[in-house]
């Protein structure tokens, strides 16, 4: 209980033994650099609203916050969207960026409601937003320091979507979400129907991705140094040689957060082309 309650308090009142944690999980590979290098592609960003967030939903929707988790007694709050007038719609987790769970990432989740899905934006920063790069390292190293924290949480808001009576379940994620979209059709990968990957930090071990039975579609910048193409490369193969139902795009001359709701990186022609196949792939997974 003592760990869930400080992980809900404001990052200045976090105690002296805490920040030395994080600044060993991170020295100690805890984060495997990925944080670094999230930082460096972020040093000039702002959380401000792209054009991505700035699209109505196609129909009306309906929003509440909603508990949809308990880790060790501390409620978890996420925002809630569901298409006005259709029961029971196939749901999308929606996994927010490295700024947490913004008006921006809401607004996606209304976009997603406004295509006919029940779509549920989580929180895996314990109710913390950064509006800064610095805040925001420091929220995403203290989430990745502890991983079973944040698939306890996903776990939860699959089975809060389910009592919720959707038939099926995909997940999106940006950057930072977008490898715990992966992350999620890894943990998950007989229930999960759908996984949309945004950039998100790759997983290319064999051994991982045998057991992965969930359709994957992925979205990476040619240009993004933080998630090398070299490593994108690596997963297209290694899930080609796998026989797994993926489809990896790579957008010529994009870097990365090239489609984010939130910053200042937005790239139109490569962002727009990313959910018009990201719109058909939930429809053949999730709709179909």
């Amino acid at each position: 209980m003592r760990s869930a309650i400080l992980w809900m308090r404001p990052l200045w009142m976090r105690p002296l033994w805490m920040s030395l944690a994080l600044l060993l999980a991170a020295g100690c590979g805890g984060s495997d650099d990925y944080t670094e290098r999230m930082a460096e592609e972020h040093k000039d960003d702002a959380p401000v609203a792209s054009p991505a967030a700035r699209v109505k939903p196609a129909m009306p929707v309906e929003t509440e916050r909603v508990q949809y988790a308990d880790l060790d007694g501390v409620q978890v709050t996420g925002f809630l969207a569901r298409p006005a007038g259709i029961r029971q719609p196939p749901a999308v987790i929606v996994i927010h960026e490295w700024w947490g769970l913004n008006e921006n990432i809401e607004s996606m989740a209304r976009q997603i409601a406004g295509q006919g899905y029940l779509a549920l934006a989580v929180d895996l920063y314990g109710g913390e937003v950064a509006t800064e790069p610095d805040a925001a390292r420091e929220l995403m190293t203290q989430a990745t320091a502890d991983r079973k924290s944040l698939r306890k949480n996903l776990r939860q808001a699959y089975r809060y979507l389910k009592k919720e009576g959707a038939p099926r379940i995909g997940s999106i994620g940006w950057c930072f979400g977008g490898g715990w979209s992966l992350e999620t059709a890894l943990m998950l990968p007989e229930k999960l129907d759908a996984a949309v990957v945004y950039y998100g930090k790759v997983v290319t071990k064999k051994d991982r991705l045998n057991t992965l039975t969930t359709p994957i579609l992925g979205h990476f910048g040619s240009e993004d140094k933080g998630i090398p193409l070299t490593r994108v490369r690596e997963l297209d193969s290694r899930l080609r040689e796998l026989g797994k139902d993926a489809q990896i795009h790579v957008y010529e001359g994009a870097d990365h957060a090239f489609a984010n709701p939130s910053g200042t990186r937005y790239d139109k022609e490569a962002a727009e082309q990313a959910w018009v196949r990201t719109l058909a792939f939930f429809k053949e997974k999730l709709a179909g």
